[in-house]
């Protein structure tokens, strides 16, 4: 069946590990307020509850710009365990000499185009309605499948990269252009398209992307590792050139650090 018109709009997606980005700045003036055995002390322990955190899917950023002065990251396997996250570092003592600046919720997502496309139009040959039973069972098996060839994906660990670079997106959906309305062939081509330019920086630049819809403000999150910053402008340059960017993208606020051990707290909290 070669038409799309009567099939699912949304293509097939799976997740897997939950996200949380949190920006923080230092309160600086009651920071410098307490005496350097107190400081000392405090950071010992959060570097302490950090490493602690590494182990588990955790890292920290020292934050390029005025958005903030640390950024925090955290790959857990659900919601559940990032919440716990969340409770830990707020006990901590060093947390009431921070400030969150912004934070961003999501889950590491993979859209699954060509999978949908095939299994979408082989159930219309069959005759099997979407949605019924028989529809349903099927869509389950072929996200089962995915779901075990993807697991690493699906599921990563943080790339040792030195640098990173995250920042939210939406699809356009204006009144005279919207993604959510353009037929499915032609998004999937277009995100073809836009994939091809990314896979060009393989090996220079990691990137995981994570959905957001129904969990925070944006539709998506984008995560870039790289050994050098400058990788993440000539990516992000070239790929607003493609269709899917140039006439769908919008970008939200950009987050650039560079990684600190836990082991290297002190650094970032030095008077």
């Amino acid at each position: 069946m070669s038409s799309y018109e009567n099939l699912p709009a949304m293509p097939l997606t799976i997740e897997g590990s939950a996200l949380l980005h949190q920006m923080l700045r230092v309160r600086w003036p009651a920071w410098r307020a307490l005496s350097e055995a107190e400081r000392s002390q405090l950071q010992g322990a959060a570097a302490s509850a950090l490493a602690a955190m590494e182990l588990e899917g955790s890292a920290a950023f020292s934050m390029l710009g005025h958005k903030g002065d640390i950024m925090l990251v955290h790959f857990r396997k659900d919601f559940t365990a990032l919440n716990k996250v969340e409770l830990a570092l707020s006990k901590l003592k060093l947390w009431d000499y921070l400030e969150q600046t912004s934070s961003y919720l999501s889950v590491v997502e993979l859209g699954l185009y060509e999978s949908s496309a095939k299994a979408y139009s082989t159930l219309a040959e069959k005759g099997i309605a979407p949605y019924t039973f028989e529809w349903n069972e099927a869509i389950e098996e072929t996200l089962a499948r995915q779901r075990t060839a993807m697991h690493p994906r699906l599921f990563p660990e943080i790339p040792a990269h030195p640098f990173i670079c995250f920042y939210p997106m939406d699809r356009r959906r204006g009144e005279h252009r919207n993604w959510y309305q353009v037929p499915m062939p032609d998004r999937q081509r277009q995100m073809q398209d836009h994939g091809e330019i990314g896979r060009r920086y393989a090996g220079k630049v990691r990137q995981i992307i994570s959905g957001s819809i129904g969990l925070d403000d944006w539709e998506w999150g984008v995560d870039l590792f790289a050994d050098d910053p400058v990788i993440f402008k000539k990516l992000i340059y070239e790929m607003r050139f493609d269709e899917v960017s140039a006439v769908y993208a919008l970008f939200g606020t950009f987050f650039v650090g560079r990684r600190v051990p836990a082991i290297d707290l002190g650094t970032l909290l030095e008077v």
